[in-house]
């Protein structure tokens, strides 16, 4: 990527957003964090969440100096789902009388389609993304961090999929990455029973990998991935992952050799190696 192209992102991230803030806390660190910032209104997903956060993973793309982005919230919860009363949401305007059905559905599926996309975007970053969660994550906050590639969480967070109780099918993702990363059976319990889970059942399920005692404790410990790795292993690896969960372990195999073949032999893998002969840290390039 040219340097021009990282310096337009870098130049728009600081031009913020309304429902998100991006920042980078450690400027020695190459570790962004997105925050979700409507904590009065539980940081539910309302239309500008939706337009920004795709918006903001796509600028974390192209910043050099990001090497994973760290999603988070502010506030006392997570995220309360999506905004149902806001204006704006496709999903609760009213029907208007005399209209075609059939035009309504197609904007509904559309709409659907876009939100869908948005919460994708944080998969297709190339950047590894990170969810630290603390407080109640409900509905689409969990299709948000299941889109993520790891999820923390502190001993206070709760997760459950709100909408069977709304008499809906949960429709941004959740119902088709949960069972790759709890299993079919734990992922029905949850979308057919709308029941809450505790921190220590989701980490027992696997939904997180990790369990902090509090926020401050889990912003510390998230604040520490992917320092000083290789932005190009780390981006290959996520890759890599990606599509091996839908291919055969045979497929999968040829993928990574054919990835490996073009960007083994790398300026950090002689750097990784001369730093363990040397005993010291490695110092990786920028992308």
């Amino acid at each position: 990527m040219a340097s021009g192209g990282s310096s337009d992102a870098e130049a728009e991230l600081r031009r913020g957003f309304k429902a998100l803030a991006v920042t980078r806390p450690d400027p020695a660190a190459a570790v962004y964090e997105v925050r979700l910032s409507r904590p009065a209104q539980r940081n539910a997903l309302s239309p500008d969440s939706f337009a920004e956060i795709p918006r903001a993973m796509a600028l974390l793309d192209r910043v050099p100096a990001a090497r994973a982005v760290v999603l988070s919230a502010a506030g006392p919860h997570f995220c309360a789902g999506i905004e149902l009363g806001g204006p704006g949401n496709p999903l609760t305007a009213p029907f208007s009388r005399g209209a075609d059905p059939a035009a309504a559905a197609e904007g509904l599926r559309r709409a659907i389609l876009g939100m869908q996309a948005a919460l994708t975007a944080v998969e297709l970053c190339r950047k590894p993304v990170i969810a630290a969660v603390h407080g109640a994550c409900v509905g689409g906050g969990v299709d948000l961090v299941a889109a993520c590639d790891i999820r923390y969480c502190s001993k206070d967070a709760t997760f459950v999929l709100k909408e069977v109780d709304m008499a809906i099918v949960a429709d941004l993702g959740a119902l088709q990455r949960l069972p790759r990363i709890v299993g079919y059976g734990n992922a029905a319990d949850l979308a057919l029973t709308g029941r809450r889970i505790t921190a220590a059942e989701a980490k027992e399920m696997g939904l997180v990998s990790r369990v902090f005692d509090s926020k401050q404790e889990l912003d510390a410990g998230v604040a520490k991935i992917a320092k000083e790795k290789s932005a190009n292993a780390v981006m290959g690896t996520k890759a890599v992952l990606l599509r091996s969960r839908d291919i055969t372990v045979e497929q999968g195999l040829e993928h990574v050799a054919t990835w490996n073949s073009g960007m083994l032999r790398s300026n950090d893998l002689m750097e990784a190696i001369k730093a363990f002969m040397e005993k010291r840290k490695p110092v990786f390039s920028k992308l």
